[in-house]
Parts: C-alpha cells; sequence; structure tokens
C-alpha cells in the first residue's frame, strides 16, 4: 500500500522515488483491482501498461445554474490536453454548482458543502493530482479549503472576468454600476424602460464579475497563494489566451505530482500574510477575510481579526479598481495584473513563497512590469496610504466587524446616531422605501438575524439600500450595520460580520430603536451608547430564536457553523492539531 501523501508534504522529490497514490487501486491482483482496471478501459487507457503515468482529476462544476462557469467545458477540455500531451490520465467530476445570481437564500450556505465534496471525490478516487476549475464567489474558497484539506497536488485555475458592458458610452461593472442604476430607479431618476436597458451590460458575455468583486478578489488571493498559476486570474474569460493557460495547466499539474508539490508547502502563514496584503491593496471584498480565515484553519493556521487589521493599516491601496477606483478586471490585466501588483508590494512581501508555477513570489514580483500606473498605483500616488478594510471592536461587536472604507465615505467615519432596526431582511425590504419611514442622514440603520445562523448562511443582505425617502434628497450613503454580507461589488458605509451575530445573542440582538450608536473608524471602534447594566439587563432577558430548519444540511450547517470571525466552517472541519490534519487515506479493499 502506498504511503499516505501526508507523509510528504514538503516536496519536490524525485520521480523515481514516488510511488503514486492511484496504484493502489491498479496494483493488485485480485477481482477488486480487475474491476477498478475495468474502467481505465473504457476510457480508452491499457490498464495494464500504466508506467509512471497519474491520474489527474478535473473538476468542472460547469452547469446551466451558473452563468460565471459556462465556459468550463472548453476549459476543461483544454486541461485534458495538456495532462494527457504531458503523460498524465484526465478524469473529470463534478460538484454542486454554486450560481450566486440564482442560489437561495445564498451561495454561501453551500460553500462548505462543496468544500467537503471535492474533499471527499479526491479521498475516495484514484487521484494523484487534481486542476479544480473555478469562477464564482463561493466556489474558488471552496475548492482552496478542500485543497488545504486533501493535500494533494493541486492548481486552482479560474474561467476569467466576463466582457466588459457600455452605458452611454462608458464601460460598465456588472456589479457595482448596477446597483448604482437600480438606486436611481427607486429614486425615479430613470424609467423602467432604461432600468430595462440595465439587463443588457450585465449580461454581456459568460465569466465573473468583471470588477474586484469577491471572486476577482479570491482568485488574485489564489494566485499570491501559489495555487493559481501565476498572471492567470485576470485573463477575460473570452480571451484566447485563457484557454492556453488552461492546457499549460494540465501540464503543469502532472510535473507537480512528480515533484510531489502540495498545499502544504504552499499554504503557510507567509503565503497568507501575502494574500492578505494583495487584498488590502486591491480594495478586495469584505468576503475575504471570512474565506482566508477559513482557509487558514484547515492547516491549523489562526488568522485573528487583528492580523488583517494591521496589514491593511500598512498597505497602501494601489489598485484603481471599481468599486474603490473607476477601471476594470480586463484593465488590471493589461496593466501586468497580479504579478504588476506583487512588483509594486516586493518590499511588503515574504518573497521566498513557492508557486505552482515554479517560481517563488519574490521572483515573479522582480520580474513582472507594470504597464499602467494609473491602474495599478505607485506608492507615492497611492489612492489611500492604508485601511482599504478595517477590522472593528467595541461592546456591539466583542467578536468584531469589518468595513470595506475604500469604498465608504470618509466623512460618516466618526458618526453617532439613533439606531432603526430591523428584525429581518423580509421586514427591511418591506419598509425601506415608505415615504413615512422615521428616518434621517444620521440616522443608522440595523439589520439583524441575517448572519450564518439565522437565515441560514449569511446572504449577502447587509448592504441595505438606502431609504427611497434620502435618495429623493440627494443622499446617497448612511451608517448601515448588519451580521451579514455584501458583494464585494458593493459600496457605501457598510458595516458587516458583527460578531456574535444576533442569533447566537450577540449584542445585535437587543438593540432598540432610537439606542445611540456610535462609528469611530480611525479608532476602530462599534459601540452601543447606552449603560453597561442597561446592556447587560438586555442580554440576560434574550432568549434564542427557534431554528428555522430542523433537518438535511440546514440543520447540519445551524448545528456545526462557526461565526465569522472564525471563517464560517464547520467545527469538524478544522483540524486541531497536524495530525489531525493529515489527509485521511481509505480504506483499500473490496468496493
Amino acid at each position: 500500500m502506498p504511503p499516505s501523501p501526508a507523509n510528504s508534504t514538503t516536496g519536490p522529490t524525485s520521480s523515481a522515488d514516488l510511488t503514486l497514490r492511484s496504484r493502489a487501486w491498479f496494483d493488485c491482483s485480485d477481482d477488486v483491482a480487475m474491476r477498478h482496471r475495468s474502467v481505465l478501459k473504457l476510457l480508452g487507457h491499457d490498464p495494464y501498461d500504466l508506467g509512471d503515468r497519474p491520474i489527474i482529476g478535473i473538476c468542472n462544476p460547469r452547469s446551466d445554474l451558473n452563468n460565471c462557469e459556462h465556459g468550463f467545458d472548453d476549459l476543461a477540455a483544454a486541461v485534458r490536453r495538456g495532462v494527457e500531451a504531458a503523460g498524465g490520465i484526465a478524469m473529470q467530476f463534478a460538484t454542486m454548482p454554486l450560481g450566486a445570481e440564482l442560489c437561495k437564500p445564498t451561495d454561501m450556505l453551500y460553500r462548505n458543502l462543496v468544500s467537503m465534496t471535492v474533499e471527499e471525490t479526491l479521498r475516495s478516487y484514484p487521484i494523484d493530482g487534481t486542476v479544480l476549475l473555478c469562477n464564482c464567489d463561493k466556489t474558488t474558497p471552496a475548492q482552496l479549503m478542500a485543497a488545504a484539506s486533501c493535500n494533494l497536488p493541486t492548481i486552482q485555475f479560474c474561467g476569467g472576468p466576463r466582457d466588459v458592458g457600455s452605458w452611454e458610452g462608458e464601460p460598465f461593472a456588472c456589479g457595482t454600476d448596477m446597483w448604482k442604476q437600480w438606486d436611481a430607479y427607486r429614486a425615479e431618476k430613470i424609467d423602467q424602460q432604461t432600468w430595462r436597458q440595465v439587463l443588457d451590460c450585465v449580461a454581456c458575455s459568460h465569466g465573473a464579475c468583471n470588477e474586484m468583486g469577491t471572486n476577482s478578489t479570491m482568485t488574485a488571493i489564489s494566485e499570491v497563494l501559489g495555487i493559481m498559476p501565476t498572471g492567470t486570474s485576470s485573463i477575460p474569460a473570452t480571451d484566447p489566451m485563457r484557454i492556453e493557460a488552461a492546457v499549460e495547466a494540465g501540464a503543469r499539474i502532472v510535473q507537480l505530482v512528480r515533484e510531489d508539490l502540495r498545499p502544504s508547502a504552499l499554504l503557510t502563514r507567509e503565503s497568507l500574510e501575502n494574500a492578505i496584503r494583495v487584498c488590502m491593496a486591491c480594495g478586495g471584498s469584505t468576503n475575504a477575510i471570512i474565506h482566508l480565515i477559513a482557509i487558514a484553519g484547515r492547516r491549523c493556521i489562526k488568522l485573528p481579526l487583528s492580523l488583517f487589521d494591521r496589514i491593511a493599516s500598512q498597505t497602501p491601496l494601489l489598485t484603481n479598481l471599481t468599486p474603490s477606483g473607476k477601471y476594470l478586471l480586463a484593465d488590471l490585466h493589461r496593466a501586468g495584473g497580479v504579478p504588476a501588483l506583487l512588483a509594486a508590494l516586493a518590499d511588503q512581501l515574504h518573497g521566498d513563497c513557492p508557486t505552482v508555477s515554479g517560481r517563488r513570489i519574490g521572483q515573479i514580483a522582480a520580474d513582472a512590469t507594470c504597464h499602467d500606473d494609473d491602474v495599478i498605483r505607485p506608492h507615492n500616488a497611492a489612492l489611500s496610504s492604508g485601511g482599504a478594510l478595517a477590522c472593528l471592536r467595541g461592546n456591539l461587536v466583542p467578536a468584531g466587524a469589518v468595513l470595506k472604507a475604500s469604498a465608504a465615505t470618509s466623512d460618516l467615519f466618526e458618526h453617532t446616531g439613533p439606531a432603526l432596526v430591523f428584525d429581518s431582511f423580509e421586514q427591511m425590504i418591506a419598509q425601506i422605501d415608505r415615504d413615512d419611514l422615521p428616518v434621517t442622514p444620521q440616522t443608522v440603520l440595523v439589520l439583524r438575524h441575517i448572519g450564518p445562523l439565522a437565515v441560514p448562511g449569511m446572504p449577502e443582505w447587509g448592504s441595505m439600500p438606502m431609504p427611497a425617502k434620502l435618495l429623493k434628497q440627494g443622499i446617497t450613503d448612511m451608517v448601515r450595520i448588519s451580521d451579514g454580507r455584501m458583494s464585494g461589488t458593493c459600496y457605501g458605509t457598510v458595516v458587516l460580520h458583527a460578531a456574535p451575530e444576533a442569533a447566537a445573542g450577540g449584542p445585535l440582538a437587543v438593540v432598540r430603536n432610537g439606542d445611540p450608536i456610535r462609528l469611530d473608524v480611525p479608532k476602530r471602534r462599534l459601540d452601543l451608547m447606552i449603560d453597561d447594566d442597561e446592556l447587560n439587563r438586555r442580554l440576560a432577558d434574550w432568549t434564542a430564536p427557534p431554528p428555522q430548519h430542523l433537518r438535511g444540511y440546514p440543520k447540519l450547517y445551524i448545528d456545526h457553523v462557526l461565526q465569522a470571525n472564525e471563517g464560517c466552517d464547520f467545527d469538524f472541519l478544522r483540524p486541531d492539531s497536524d495530525i489531525a490534519m493529515q489527509f485521511i487515506e481509505p480504506v483499500i479493499g473490496r468496493s
């Protein structure tokens, strides 16, 4: 029986010394191995002449339910060509689609499930290495979590951002600009026919969102972590270069198996700190904080919110990308992509971190060139000197909360106002456009019971729409607080991920209409301005709402999900020691 992959994690090693994991299925002489070989024969391979050919699993989540990944059949075919040209055997497998547009209540509910399905597929089948195709907000982190747990040689390869639509002659960000037009429609500044024209700008091609939203943040992070091939995260979805890069990824994974280079050598504290820094430098999505904590947790690495805040304060905002700036992902790629951003950050990076491309992060940064210094700014022309994301503490959020400062209104960074509380998303939607809503620009909107436990799944409902009453007065931003998330394409002074959430008994649960709330971004504080005795009395009187689900996967989720500051992973998926995080081989026997 071959040694456990966990016994050799820091590779590379000589291919002559490497025992392929898949051979435990095929190198026996009994009837079980005969059945295993029959599958290879049906696929057109000679099961008695495998030689040193590794079996590569290609994860293709392509589905009509997820428009971001509609081009994946072509990418999977390209990866297969690369695998076979390099002497490997390709086997494709699927996972549940995580389509952010269509999945209700939220694709985040199923991130952990997809992570489990990828992990268990790799565990239970004869796979020596894998290429994971991704291109939507939760698919990308789910696969990275699985890769961290499985620790098999892995390349992640994304489908790229969609084409850029045009609105009145200007480039259109399919998320951020859509929200802006929605506010204009609600404020009666555009009519329904004009609003319907927005559809053409959003549905302009397959591919992910074309601004610095959650998926583009996570694919950039995957590239910095060394798991996505260098320079590929920003290639547009319809650019022929993406097919060419997919072929190269297929060939490279075969070599990674022979080198025995595994995620454990890539997902280190140093590489994770690099990823946080790049996230801050590009004004990345607040969702990346949750996902990075979850990925790190699979490798027994703790990433406290204080670390994110410290790195944010030291890192200038260099990429001039929507929603924090004006350009789109195609412009980032034209300017040199993630490698050019690494070059701008070179003196702040851990340069010795390896990558699947065979070069270390410092070497990639040294070789990169920026072709447009308005897209990727030099330090002396940064959009801000630091603090693209801010992590807050206070008696309202004792376990923390986050704010995307780079997409917020600085005039609201020190603000005190009375709370207007919504107990559910449905209540908020029913009331937010009422002409008699008791709201002024000083009001602090509070939306609770949209966290990991409550819905469940922590939907992107935290970016509460501005009240129509205020929009009609020309007011476009106000302080908003929730225990939910928001899309990485959104903007505004929106405090998110309040922890503990209201459904877990966090202080957000006992806020009342009219209570004064103080936001102090410079001091990283968010406080409910009431007497401590009164706050404690309210918390003592609080009772937990009954769960909405009593069976199935949502019940499993409610029973085991961690809070936002812990990554919203399942408690039983996070190892508590180096031994527990080793990849466990399946029992090899009769099947």
